[in-house]
């Protein structure tokens, strides 16, 4: 016999609730689906019309420039776990709602590239990989969408002008927000520490390589922003998930990929390491060297194992 509690909760309700256990947060507290109204109001719009629930996630833009965080610049196990992750959150929303969900993976590293020291190529390369392995482990919840289905043929340089011309919010109205609003400040932050931390070759003083930065981090933010609102506009139902910190009742919902200690880690950011009992943790592949053996996939380098 059903649980007669479940079957009165509703079925927006539900869908949260497995959602709930992964948000990322910068404001813990008791998981509870009514803090956060702006996804639930959008997860209805789907139940009410009986069609799969399309979540839509910025994210996965290629790997860092920096050798002392990643094994490369290509995906490797920290993607490959994140988007099985991703495709089981969809099939178990499918065991409790029969249309299911969808999952679409939004890459947005050529939007900002250039501004990360990133050449087009191993975006391009990093995307393709990304395709290519989630076809390989049949995640079949999952699609791909990146600036290469925005504009046609232009080239990248044209495509990321377009979108910020259409979309980004002016210098000025960014800085303004860094000052007065605590979740801009902290991206601001946030982006700014990982653009220091990922410039090579810098020949100038330090302060001066974090006041390159800042202001690069601002330009990242912006075009960041212009990507999401295209994303918007071209999937204006779905339900916003974002990879940073997201308090409860924002416009995205805030979702963890992988256990981490920093809240700002991502796969392309850091290497995985698994622990002796199979647990996996993101860190910089400096420390991941430290702590384990380096495990190939398919030939190339995939993750770290710690040793016992």
């Amino acid at each position: 016999m059903p649980n007669s509690t479940l079957t009165r909760t509703p079925v927006e309700t539900r869908i949260l609730d497995l959602l709930l256990p992964y948000h990322r947060t910068t404001e813990p507290g008791p998981p509870d689906p009514a803090a956060h109204p702006e996804q639930l109001d959008q997860i209805r719009r789907f139940t009410e019309a009986d069609e799969p629930v399309l979540f839509t996630l910025p994210g996965f833009p290629c790997k860092s420039p920096n050798p002392a965080k990643v094994l490369g610049h290509l995906p490797d196990e920290g993607e490959r776990l994140s988007l099985g992750f991703l495709d089981r959150l969809c099939a178990r929303i499918g065991e409790i709602y029969e249309p299911g969900a969808r999952m679409l993976i939004c890459s947005d590293g050529h939007i900002f590239g250039d501004l990360i020291n990133v050449p087009d190529a191993h975006i391009d390369a990093y995307g393709d990989e990304l395709r290519a392995l989630i076809r390989r482990e049949r995640l079949s919840h999952l699609d791909t969408f990146d600036l290469r289905h925005v504009h046609g043929e232009l080239d990248y340089d044209t495509k990321r002008a377009l979108v910020t011309d259409a979309y980004a919010p002016d210098l000025e109205t960014l800085r303004a927000q860094t000052r007065t609003d605590e979740e801009t400040a902290r991206l601001y932050r946030g982006i700014t520490r990982f653009l220091v931390e990922d410039t090579a070759g810098f020949t100038g003083t330090r302060s001066a390589l974090q006041r390159e930065c800042r202001a690069r981090a601002y330009g990242v933010i912006a075009r960041s922003r212009a990507w999401g609102d295209l994303i918007a506009d071209c999937h204006p139902s779905s339900v916003r998930l974002s990879i940073h910190p997201q308090r409860p009742g924002a416009a995205k919902f805030g979702i963890r990929l992988l256990d981490a200690a920093d809240a700002w880690a991502t796969p392309w950011h850091t290497t995985v390491l698994r622990e002796t009992g199979g647990t996996a943790r993101l860190l910089h592949r400096a420390d991941a060297e430290r702590l384990g053996r380096l495990v190939l996939r398919d030939g190339r380098p995939s993750h770290y194992a710690a040793v016992a």
